[in-house]
């Protein structure tokens, strides 16, 4: 049950006091930390309310206390402000390096997509058409029939007439074997007319037998 009364008296290096409540008469103990947190220092003769909590030894002890206007708890706690931490100087140059190569990154990547955007393309090229002439509507005439060509006679070449070859006159020249004659006849003549010839070995009167006069031996 909450009920209010005046602080009576208050130590403040040791942190408590005493409460005169509105109803009764026995002054009731109060701890710094019933008190909000909200950075006011408890003050002698201030109106404040309360909520009485009995302890075990039957001595009563002021808790959740509260002033004239507030809407808070006696024990809402207060979050610390967050402190603003100091940064070396060596992170904010980092910071500030990060900052500007990611801004010329962005800044290089524009760049190139409108120089690509701003390139011309080239218009395809025209395709030549080979010119055909216009087929002529006139039928060509029919072309005449061909007469079939008599094959020429074919003539015999000339055959020239063999000369009479005039026959050289057999004499004794010197030659005395049968690998120096020409023919049997030749063989014969020198024998029979010149002087030392070896071309009749038998000396059957038939010369060279195995070379011109093969058949004369019979």
């Amino acid at each position: 049950m909450r009920t209010h009364g005046t602080l009576a008296t208050w130590n403040d290096d040791r942190g408590f006091g005493f409460i005169e409540p509105a109803v009764g008469t026995e002054q009731i103990f109060v701890h710094i930390s019933a008190f909000p947190r909200d950075g006011i220092r408890p003050c002698i003769g201030e109106m404040i309310s309360f909520e009485i909590d009995l302890r075990g030894d039957g001595k009563k002890r002021a808790v959740r206390v509260m002033r004239p206007g507030s809407r808070g708890t006696a024990h809402r706690t207060r979050r610390p402000r967050p402190t603003a931490s100091r940064q070396s100087p060596l992170t904010a140059v980092a910071s500030l390096l990060l900052l500007a190569a990611i801004g010329w990154y962005g800044y290089s990547r524009l760049t190139a997509h409108d120089v690509t955007d701003s390139t011309p393309i080239p218009a395809p090229a025209a395709r030549e058409v080979p010119y055909t002439p216009a087929a002529d509507p006139t039928p060509a005439a029919p072309a005449p029939a061909s007469r079939p060509v008599a094959p020429a006679p074919v003539v015999p070449p000339a055959v020239p007439a063999l000369a009479d070859t005039p026959v050289q006159p057999l004499h004794c020249d010197g030659r005395t074997y049968c690998s120096q004659m020409h023919s049997c006849a030749e063989a014969t003549f020198f024998i029979r007319q010149c002087p030392g010839t070896r071309m009749d070995g038998n000396h059957d009167g038939v010369p060279c037998e195995s070379q011109w006069c093969t058949g004369e031996a019979d």
